[in-house]
């Protein structure tokens, strides 16, 4: 009997030895399964990160050009802000030259109409002088 337990407890830790390099094995396979997924995972998270990348280049590119057509127009704003003060500015002057004009005018013609009623009274005075010279006479 002597002889034999060596053998038994030899197999027994032969046999308690194969169980834990199964499952050391087991581990293993598990583990690299997970390193697969996590490397799979990896990958498409670098592709997202990628394309993301490029829709974000892409996406200053725009908010550049649009800030540079923002830009643009602001200037093209204030140009005709400038150009419409100095259309009011011509307005104003062409309508006081005008409103002077008129002022001119209507002086004139008060000028000529007392100029005319001068020379109606003038007629009418020398018309009474002939007609009382024609009485004399």
């Amino acid at each position: 009997m002597a002889p034999s337990v060596p053998r038994t407890r030899a197999a027994a830790a032969l046999h308690m030895k194969q169980i834990a390099l199964d499952n050391q094995d087991r581990t293993i396979r598990r583990l690299r399964a997970q390193l697969a997924t996590e490397r799979r995972g990896l990958a498409a998270t670098k592709k997202e990160l990628k394309e993301t990348q490029v829709a974000l280049e892409a996406s200053h590119k725009v908010i550049a050009g649009l800030t540079e057509i923002g830009l643009s127009m602001s200037k093209k704003i204030e140009k005709m802000k400038v150009k419409k003060q100095l259309v009011k500015a011509n307005h104003v002057e062409c309508h006081q030259k005008f409103q002077a004009r008129i002022h001119e005018t209507e002086d004139s013609m008060q000028a000529q109409h007392l100029l005319i009623e001068a020379l109606v009274d003038e007629k009418d005075s020398l018309l009474q002088t002939i007609h009382d010279l024609q009485g004399a006479n």
